[in-house]
């Protein structure tokens, strides 16, 4: 049996499968959650942007929007949104593209509702061993405020931050100068062991993260790789 979280939330869950759907739903809300559905990709996103809710499940394939369709309209609306991505498509190129979207994570059908459970959990949790002594950055060209989750640049540019990207920044930058692994950011900031290539999820979120920092040259300013070992958020 799942542990109960210590603070239900209002889970919408957007899955055109019905038994698939009822028994995340069912799901959730015997582990103290309270469950939403929508079994189309247009009424999901009606849902997300006029009722709050702490965090989209969102199937790829849907009638009325397909599933990217809805997670791009999200992000514009809702850059701190978490999402978790349900799909059948497992192969690489499928998940990175997910990612690169502004997926917080991803679930691959069949999963079993024990995985769901947890990884929902990784996503919600804030780490009690999380820094949170960082809240303005400067970079190049401009600063980050990372309690408004949004970056900003002297020629007029701004930039919003995913809820997990500012979770990421954080960490590295209250790290500066150190070397930080990714089996230790998916730890620290997802809450999770590393497990292969979940390792991924990691580059994949530093990498848009270069991108919204305009880090994205080589070699980089702000967020430098370091081969084998993992990132370092470099001292200013």
């Amino acid at each position: 049996m799942a542990d109960t979280p210590a603070s239900p939330k209002r889970i919408l869950v957007v899955e055109d499968d019905r038994s698939i759907r009822e028994g995340i739903a069912d799901a959730l809300s015997f582990h103290g959650h309270a469950a939403v559905q929508a079994a189309r990709g247009d009424v999901g996103l009606e849902k997300a942007l006029h009722a709050p809710c702490d965090l989209v499940l969102l199937d790829l394939v849907l009638p009325g929007a397909d599933g990217l369709s809805v997670l791009r309209e999200l992000r514009r609306a809702q850059p701190t949104l978490p999402v978790i991505i349900l799909t059948a498509r497992g192969d690489e190129a499928e998940r990175v593209r997910g990612l690169r979207e502004g997926a917080d994570d991803y679930v691959v059908k069949p999963f079993s509702i024990r995985e769901l459970l947890a990884r929902v959990d990784a996503v919600l949790r804030r780490s009690p061993e999380r820094p949170l002594d960082v809240h303005q950055l400067v970079i190049p060209g401009g600063g980050v405020d990372l309690e408004r989750r949004e970056v900003r640049f002297d020629d007029g540019g701004r930039e919003d931050l995913s809820e997990k990207e500012t979770d990421l920044l954080r960490y590295l930058a209250s790290n500066a100068g150190r070397v930080v692994s990714r089996e230790e950011l998916l730890s620290r900031v997802w809450g999770v062991p590393a497990r292969g290539s979940e390792t991924r999820t990691v580059d994949m979120h530093v990498a848009r993260l270069r991108e919204k920092l305009r880090d994205a040259a080589s070699p980089s300013s702000v967020l430098t790789t370091v081969r084998g070992k993992g990132y370092r958020y470099e001292i200013r």
